[in-house]
């Protein structure tokens, strides 16, 4: 007898937690404490930043963003099971972004204070006044997101993938990947053990005895070992047992954003590319979960992260929330709802209860620093393959403008450069322009810088030199006013007439020099020889 079509389409139960979600979990949660320490670790270790600001007042909002949106994202993961008929849908991840969240601590977060407190106000007023303009570029942030989460695809064809996913992975390289190295060589024996547990785990691909999470077990045995060794003076350090203290803390919406409004909006060309970048992002990872079986609807994922971001900022929140790239691995692990929804609760609630500080304490960041080293492969691995291979290049030549904002992360520190010797170095003269000026200028805007540079020369690579030259005559605008290239140290906007000194000629010269490119490249792109087709890469 033959099946009736109506039982064939009998209604099926969505199996929305399993025991894949269990290790989803591990892996989503230790994402987020790992982007959670570091953000600790930069603003109070690197910056000297109150703790209890980063604690009880910037961990709340940031992690109630998180839990919005993971529940929101639980919630798509229902609807989806249900109107596809389908029990063994993955939801959508979502979590802290990683990119801007370190990035906005080193190039906002950290600089603002630094020039408060050289302005003469008192480390407590400097550091509230920074938490408010922490506010103030989520919520500027959130609104980019909802608005380019309408116009958001028509980006992602304007601009060659090599601007964008360069840029990310010049961040990967830099910001991402550099600084927890570093924090893994400060504790060799416990650094490299978790290390070495996540390049085989995640990277190589090759599974523990019994199955067992990757990162859970990298995590849970570099800690032991810290523990054991470090009190015998073993790690490298000095040993100081974690406080055992939470840190209370509620997200409760404020207006105290608008403090910090007009501050800033200083930090506009850090901040709108890494809200756009989040918004291709969320397009790239919809897309690949749709390939993967589960058609969620891409306007639906945007709006909610940027929804997330905005209540995160009002709520005293820093860092935005995105979806993460990644929704086919947690599905083929076995992941189905429960992992998001456990992951939002745990974060949410331990950012509220403060359980989430204390283990960001309690866990080194040697050891947790492997999982950001995993990110930034990825995001550097994937930019590569990602573009076409003629586009290697231009992929490459974006990473240049990242590595000079860590050297003027690094020699703009009054710890490691005195301030008179910076002022001195900045104006020092030669037979070029200074190098540390210069050094300063290609870092700030480096974001928006490392787009257009990608652009730039993909378009260039294809032969297409008259949208090369386009992207030229932008750059060249926005040098002039300072948008990216500024000759100040902490990347103000500008007229270039009110500056002083040599840095008056950064503005001129840079983008004169990016003028007179253009107006070459245009006068090739009449001749016989720019005509023809692109190169392959290797030819």
């Amino acid at each position: 007898m033959q099946n009736r079509p109506e039982a064939a389409q009998a209604p099926r139960k969505y199996e929305w937690f399993v025991l894949g979600d269990i290790n989803g979990f591990f892996g989503l949660m230790f994402d987020n404490m790992t982007v959670l320490s570091f953000l600790a670790g930069i603003l109070v270790f690197v910056f000297k930043y109150p703790a209890d600001i980063v604690y009880q007042r910037m961990f709340p909002g940031t992690a109630f963003g998180v839990l919005f949106g993971d529940l929101v994202y639980t919630w798509m993961a229902f609807r989806l099971a249900k109107r596809a008929n389908n029990p063994t849908v993955t939801a959508m991840p979502l979590g802290l972004d990683t990119p801007s969240t370190i990035g906005i601590a080193l190039t906002v977060l950290g600089p603002c204070f630094m020039a408060m407190k050289a302005n003469g106000m008192s480390e407590r007023d400097a550091a509230m006044m920074t938490w408010y303009v922490g506010m103030a570029t989520m919520v500027l942030i959130g609104i980019v997101k909802l608005i380019f989460s309408f116009i958001g695809q028509w980006v992602q064809k304007a601009v060659p993938q090599a601007g964008l996913l360069g840029s990310l992975a010049g961040i990967g390289l830099a910001l991402i990947g550099f600084i927890p190295i570093v924090e893994i060589f400060g504790m060799p024996l416990v650094g490299m053990i978790a290390l070495g547990l996540v390049l085989y785990t995640l990277v190589a691909g090759i599974r523990l005895p019994k199955n067992f999470p990757g990162v859970l077990a990298s995590v849970a045995i570099g800690t032991a070992l810290y523990y054991i060794l470090a009190p015998m003076g073993l790690t490298g350090g000095t040993y100081a047992p974690p406080a055992a203290e939470l840190h209370l803390g509620f997200p409760i919406p404020t207006l105290s954003f608008l403090k910090g409004f007009g501050e800033a909006l200083k930090y506009l060309p850090i901040a709108i590319p890494f809200g756009i970048l989040t918004v291709v992002g969320g397009i790239n990872v919809t897309e690949s979960a749709r390939v993967a079986g589960d058609d969620f609807n891409t306007r639906d994922i945007l709006l909610t992260e940027a929804v997330a971001t905005l209540i995160a900022g009002i709520c005293g929140g820093v860092a935005q929330s995105t979806p993460y790239i990644g929704q086919p691995a947690y599905k083929q692990m076995g992941s189905r709802a429960g992992y998001t929804l456990l992951t939002g609760v745990f974060i949410g609630l331990g950012g509220i209860l403060g359980y989430v500080g204390f283990i960001v304490e309690l866990i080194p960041r040697a050891v947790i620093a492997p999982i950001l080293i995993f990110v930034a492969l990825d995001i550097m691995c994937q930019a590569f393959l990602a573009c076409p291979a003629r586009h290697a290049p231009a992929v490459a030549f974006a990473y240049f403008p990242t590595v000079a904002r860590l050297l003027q992360i690094k020699l703009s520190n009054p710890d490691y450069v005195p301030a008179a010797n910076f002022a001195a170095l900045m104006a020092a003269k030669g037979k070029g322009l200074p190098e540390l000026l210069v050094t300063v200028a290609l870092g700030n805007g480096f974001i928006l810088t490392a787009m257009l540079w990608g652009a730039f020369v993909a378009k260039l690579v294809d032969r297409q030199l008259k949208a090369a030259s386009i992207y030229l005559w932008i750059c060249a605008v926005l040098a002039f006013f300072g948008i990216i290239h500024s000759a100040i140290p902490d990347g103000n906007m500008y007229l270039p007439w009110n500056l002083e000194g040599i840095a008056r000629q950064i503005p001129y010269q840079f983008a004169s020099g990016y003028a007179v490119l253009a107006i070459l490249l245009l006068g090739l792109s009449f001749t016989k020889e720019s005509q023809g087709a692109p190169l392959e890469h290797g030819q």
